[in-house]
């Protein structure tokens, strides 16, 4: 289990943050004064459909992207670029330097970080390998591997360098019905043994109430906070029940149904 000393308060601070990017014609708010926390050990998803910020958010939580107007905290230290405390986990296969091996893959950042020597980055390597079931595949090279197999490799990568947070945008989102619903178990399962912080960006709501103990909904573009629910009573083994489905349905009203104002959205998610 990664330790990490406790911290008072959220672990992860977004207090009103606008995201804009320019176009060849104009500029484009993605994001207009989005707060929400994020505790240790949380599964915190962002949930909205195609166009909200939702990913634009993650990325600058990763660094990538400076707020235009809010800031992000992480640890109470603003964040203002890139760092080995956020890893993010994307949802493209080719993320894997094909030349190194899959041991290799894992090694490397810790390496080239230089938060471990040749040995403890190996030894790292082999154990997060072991959590994510591809220790028989050490030696073998990206292009031997499936797409499930492949993001297996890139967060078991992840998980080496030990992040405060792990940052993952839509990872299952290419891969077919049957292999993103293993993928999912596989996280779930991983984040029991692990209980690593998560924020988790996606599209489908039964993905978030699946994957996620809270659910932050934004609206359309540009992104606002729609809502917030809690999930912890949700998961694989509700996945499909009558009370699962009830909520499917009410998060898709909340999400596309334009309420009265922004109080009335968060009553009716509470």
């Amino acid at each position: 289990m990664i330790s990490h000393a406790a911290v008072a308060g959220p672990l992860l601070q977004v207090d009103g943050v606008t995201l804009e990017y320019k176009t060849p014609g104009r500029r484009v708010r993605a994001t207009h004064r989005v707060d929400f926390q994020v505790h240790e050990s949380d599964r915190y998803v962002l949930l909205g459909p195609s166009g909200c910020g939702k990913s634009t958010l993650l990325k600058s939580v990763a660094g990538f992207i400076a707020p235009t107007e809010g800031a992000i905290r992480l640890d109470g230290q603003a964040v203002r670029e890139p760092g080995p405390d956020r890893i993010v986990v994307f949802q493209e296969f080719d993320q894997l330097p094909p030349w190194k091996t899959v041991r290799e893959n894992v090694a490397f950042p810790l390496l080239a970080s230089r938060k471990a020597g040749r040995r403890e980055a190996n030894e790292r390597a082999l154990h997060y390998l072991d959590k994510v079931g591809l220790s028989a595949f050490a030696d073998a090279y990206p292009h031997t591997l499936s797409g499930g197999m492949k993001q297996r490799v890139a967060i078991a990568r992840a998980l080496a360098m030990q992040p405060r947070i792990l940052l993952m945008d839509e990872p299952f989102a290419a891969l077919d019905a049957l292999t993103r619903r293993k993928m999912q178990e596989e996280l779930l399962a991983l984040w029991e043994e692990v209980r690593f912080t998560l924020l988790f960006v996606t599209h489908s709501i039964e993905e978030a109430l699946l994957v996620g103990n809270r659910i932050l909904l934004l609206s359309p573009h540009p992104g606002r906070v729609r809502a917030e629910l809690n999930a912890h009573q949700y998961g694989m083994h509700s996945a499909g029940s009558p009370a699962f489905q009830a909520t499917t349905q009410r998060i898709h009203d909340l999400l596309f149904d334009v309420p009265k104002s922004d109080d009335e959205a968060r009553r009716a998610a509470a």
